[in-house]
Parts: C-alpha cells; structure tokens; sequence
C-alpha cells in the first residue's frame, strides 16, 4: 500500500500542508504514524477523501487556460477484457482516461498510487468567464 507524507499528500490534494493536517487532526481524514513518529495518509484513505472533496466542491471556471499535464492520484481503475478506465484526481480536477488494460497492468494502477495525466489534444477551448 502506498503511503503519502503529509506535504505530499496535501499538493495532491491543492491544499496547504497545515489544512491537511487540521483535517487529520479532526479525524477527517486518517493518518498513521511511521517508525520516526511522522504522519503518513495511506494511498486508499487518500484516494477515497479525495473523492469525497471533488463530489463536495462547486465547480469554478478559473478563467485561464488549463496545462497539459495533471499530477494527481488514481481514484478507481475499472478492468475490462482488452481496456481499462482510470480515473485520476488532480487536485480539484478529476480526469477520466481509456487505456489498454495491459498498460494498466504494466503501470500497476489501482486506487491510491501517484499518476500523472498527461493530455495531447489538437482541439483545447479556452474559455474566459
């Protein structure tokens, strides 16, 4: 199981290490300590809070043009015969992905390992509010 320190889970989150510590504190979100005594968030525990925030959270248009490239962690894998779907929460982005279930395999992705959601598109809307 993968586990996350607390900065690094709190920039996958978008959030300030002190918020996720407030939030661990509160009991919010689980943490366990290692063998030098240091908070770590274990992957599933983090992948399922992060679920939850992007359910709770009002969608923004920020006004810019989004980067190509999304750090997250993966919230589900879904395993069919030929393709797999994998979903990635990156901060509060959530990005959706078909890939070949060998890659998925070859990658070892399940809930809770770090991703990176790299996209190449020649169409990208740009938007402003």
């Amino acid at each position: 199981m993968h586990m996350y320190r607390i900065g690094e889970a709190a920039a996958l989150l978008g959030v300030s290490a002190d918020t996720l510590r407030r939030w661990v504190d509160s009991g919010r979100l689980a943490a366990e300590r290692d063998e030098q005594g240091r908070r770590m968030v274990p992957g599933p525990a983090l992948a399922a809070f992060a679920r939850e925030v992007a359910r709770g959270a009002e969608r923004e248009n920020p006004g810019s043009s989004a980067r190509n490239r999304f750090a997250g962690i993966v919230t589900e894998v879904i395993l069919g015969d030929v393709s797999a779907q994998v979903e990635i929460q990156a901060g509060p982005f959530r990005v959706v992905s078909m890939i070949s279930r060998e890659s998925a395999e070859e990658l070892k992705l399940e809930p809770g390992v770090p991703a990176v959601a790299v996209i190449k598109s020649t169409n990208v809307v740009v938007e402003r509010p």
